[in-house]
C-alpha cells in the first residue's frame, strides 16, 4: 500500500484505533491519567476495558528456609488492585474491569492478544528511555511489543485535545498516524499541526504532500529532536509506528519521541 492510500481507507484504520480500548491501571496517579484520557478517546460505539495486575516478589530464599504461608499477603495484593480498579472506574462507571494475577506489562501484552485491543494506554511517570530498558517498564515493554496503537498518557496534557502534533515522512505509517491525527482534531474541535523534520532520511515531500496537502512545518532537525520541540506546547503527539517490535524498536524515532515527549503520546501501528 502506497503513501497515497485511499482516504476513506486511512479513516476508517483511525476510527479502529479507538474501538477496543484497553487501559493498565494500578492506583497511581500517572494510570489514573491514562484512564481519563483513555476513556475520552474512546470511540462513542467502543468498548473500554480497565486491567490491575497484581504479583507477590519472590522472596530470597536459601533451600533450606522454610516458606511462611503467603495468603494474606496475596489477599492485600489483590485487593490493592481491585481498589485501583475502582478509582479508575469513576472516569467511566461502564468500562469493564478485570484483575489478573502477573504483572503489569506481561498482563497487558496477554490482554491485548485475548481481547484483540486496538489500543491499550498506560501512564508514563517519566522513566526515561535507557532507564525503562534497563529495568523493563511498563510503557517501554509495550512499545516495543504490543502489537496495537499505544497511548502513554502524561498528567497536566488538557482534555480533551486542542493541540494535536503529528509527524509526517511520507510513509504509510505516517499517514496512518495524520489519519488518526485528524480525527483526533476534528471530534475536539482541535489544531492540528503537521511536523516535518528536514533532518529525516527517510523523508519524501512528494508522499508527504498526498497525505496532507502543503499545509506543514518544517523544522531545521533530526526528528526526534524536530517532534520533542513540537510537543512543548501540545496536548497529544501523535507517531507512525514501522511496525519494528522487540530489539529492532530500540532508538526507533517514535519510541525515543514517545519517552522525550512533553505530552501525552499516541503510536499509531496500522493493520
Amino acid at each position: 500500500m502506497s503513501a497515497a492510500v485511499d482516504h476513506d481507507t486511512r479513516v476508517t484504520g483511525a476510527e479502529k484505533i479507538f474501538s477496543r480500548v484497553l487501559v493498565g491501571v494500578d492506583g497511581s496517579p500517572a494510570s489514573l491519567d491514562a484512564a481519563r484520557q483513555a476513556a475520552l478517546l474512546k470511540a462513542p460505539s467502543g468498548t473500554l476495558t480497565y486491567v490491575s495486575a497484581w504479583s507477590l516478589d519472590p522472596p530470597l530464599v536459601s533451600p533450606m528456609t522454610v516458606l511462611p504461608p503467603v495468603t494474606d499477603d496475596e489477599r492485600a495484593a489483590r485487593r490493592s488492585a481491585e481498589d485501583a480498579l475502582r478509582n479508575a472506574k469513576e472516569q467511566l462507571p461502564s468500562a469493564r474491569t478485570k484483575v489478573v494475577r502477573g504483572t503489569a506489562a506481561q498482563a497487558l501484552l496477554a490482554e491485548v492478544e485475548c481481547d484483540r485491543s486496538t489500543l491499550v494506554a498506560v501512564g508514563s511517570r517519566g522513566l526515561g528511555r535507557v532507564q525503562g530498558i534497563v529495568l523493563g517498564s511498563t510503557p517501554s515493554r509495550l512499545i516495543h511489543e504490543a502489537p496495537c496503537s499505544i497511548l502513554l498518557a502524561r498528567g497536566g496534557s488538557t482534555l480533551p485535545p486542542r493541540r494535536i502534533v503529528v509527524g509526517v515522512d511520507g510513509s504509510d505509517e505516517s499517514a496512518a498516524a495524520y489519519a488518526a491525527a485528524r480525527l483526533v482534531a476534528d471530534r475536539f474541535h482541535g489544531e492540528l499541526t503537521v511536523v516535518i523534520a528536514e533532518g529525516d532520511a527517510l523523508l519524501d515531500l512528494a508522499a508527504v504532500s498526498l497525505i496532507v496537502g502543503d499545509d506543514y512545518h518544517v523544522l531545521p532537525s533530526e526528528p526526534v529532536r524536530a517532534l520533542t520541540a513540537a510537543s512543548r506546547d501540545a496536548d497529544l503527539l501523535v507517531l507512525g509506528s514501522r511496525g519494528l517490535h522487540g530489539l529492532k524498536s530500540l532508538g526507533s524515532v517514535s519510541e525515543r519521541a514517545a519517552h522525550r515527549s512533553h505530552c501525552s503520546t499516541l503510536i499509531v501501528r496500522a493493520a
